[in-house]
């Protein structure tokens, strides 16, 4: 082996390395001004985007339209749009780490000692940041769908909203529902409450399956490799057990959101109780 050919798959680590720093950096960084306009710029700001959203909010409640308005709906659209950036550059990111993760496991498999474990401690950290990229693109995806849905968790929380008409805003939206009132605006809050979760079940779902087959294409690859090659055996072996054991929590997830989806009325209650 020439030392041209050795240098190349660390060549291809480094850049892979880099381009999941540089894709970390942007993802915490970049959406904010990616979804800005001259008009929401005030928005990147994370107090500025919850004073925004709670007054508008009660302006639209009070309304009673079902059509966002012009105070409200820079605000979904700008949601839109910075869910859009992440989901995107968590796309790009999960795409990277899957290929450093690959990269990081087929030199491990090729070298020895100290070496051999910086790169397994390369190849569980870039399978643990995947699995939080993978949430990302999920959580980015129903952002996506339902925006307004998405904000709705920002009414509570810090800063907390104990004055001003925020309060009893909420406490009528919890009368309407305890009354079974229907409104234009609280049609909208539901509808976009059981997309929110919808969205969730339909595309983890997808995933799960993903995840199932996956597994059975690890395992298959576990009994065909020789008893001789230890250390693939060992790691199709762990790789086989966290795959369906992920698939497995994420099931559960689906479950809870399907749920929520299909009778939204308990859930919407407890959120406007404050339990979200």
């Amino acid at each position: 082996m020439t030392s041209t050919t050795f240098l190349r798959p660390w060549q291809a680590l480094t850049s892979a390395a880099t381009a999941t720093a540089a894709l970390l950096v942007a993802f915490v960084l970049a959406p904010a001004a990616l979804a800005s306009t001259r008009a929401t710029t005030a928005l990147g700001s994370e107090s500025n985007l919850i004073a925004t959203f709670r007054t508008a909010f009660v302006s639209y409640w009070h309304t009673g339209n079902a059509d966002f308005g012009a105070e409200l709906r820079p605000v979904v659209d700008y949601w839109f749009r910075y869910h859009v950036a992440k989901a995107l550059l968590a796309a790009a990111l999960l795409a990277v780490l899957i290929a450093l993760g690959v990269l990081s496991w087929q030199a491990f498999l090729r070298t020895s000692g100290l070496r051999a474990a910086a790169l397994a401690a390369s190849g569980v950290l870039s399978t643990a940041l995947a699995v939080v990229s993978l949430a990302a693109v999920m959580a980015n995806i129903h952002g996506m769908a339902a925006p307004f849905g998405s904000l709705l968790p920002m009414l509570f929380g810090k800063p907390n909203a104990s004055a001003g008409p925020l309060p009893d805003t909420l406490a009528q939206i919890r009368q309407h529902l305890a009354d079974g009132q229907n409104s234009p605006a609280l049609d909208v809050i539901r509808s976009d409450y059981v997309k929110f979760h919808a969205v969730m079940a339909i595309e983890g779902t997808l995933v799960v399956l993903v995840l199932v087959l996956l597994s059975v294409l690890l395992w298959r690859g576990f009994t065909r490799t020789d008893r001789s090659e230890r250390r693939p055996r060992r790691l199709l072996a762990a790789y086989g057990v966290f795959t369906p054991l992920l698939a497995l929590t994420l099931a559960v997830i689906v479950f809870a959101n399907a749920t929520t989806a299909a009778h939204p009325l308990p859930g919407l209650e407890s959120f406007f109780a404050g339990g979200w």
